[in-house]
């Protein structure tokens, strides 16, 4: 199951409530990007807000509000509020997984690195000492 969330934030500016609503591919993100998206960021791209405007500055004053977390990321939603940084470190670390276990499997016979706990976090700090 893809892992994806709903951001909303509502604010007035000029007179003029906005209501803004977008849907996160949160794999997608993390894999283009590398790094956790700015909420803000992208309901200003997706609803084509000028990043260098009043406008935009306005609803960065607002807190976003998360719903519908699916995946892996429902697990970070708690009481409305959404551990991006919690998630972001869970997902590397099962994407660097997924990219070890063809190691385990070649090298060790070993088909479920989550039965070898220490062997998993070895291959998985190996990657990341190779990426520098």
């Amino acid at each position: 199951m893809n892992n994806s969330i709903d951001i909303r934030v509502e604010f007035s500016f000029k007179g003029e409530t906005y209501d803004l609503l977008s849907h996160i591919d949160l794999d997608a993100r993390l894999t283009q990007h590398d790094q956790p998206p700015s909420f803000h960021q992208v309901l200003a791209h997706d609803h084509k807000i000028d990043t260098i405007s009043y406008l935009y500055e306005v609803m960065q004053e607002e807190e976003i509000e998360f719903s519908n977390a699916q995946g892996i990321a429902a697990d970070f939603l708690q009481d409305g509020e959404f551990d991006l940084q919690g998630f972001t470190a869970h997902w590397h670390e099962h994407h660097i997984a997924v990219l070890v276990r063809p190691i385990a499997k070649q090298f060790m016979g070993i088909d479920d690195l989550e039965q070898h706990h220490a062997l998993r976090d070895a291959l998985v700090m190996a990657y990341k000492l190779g990426r520098g």
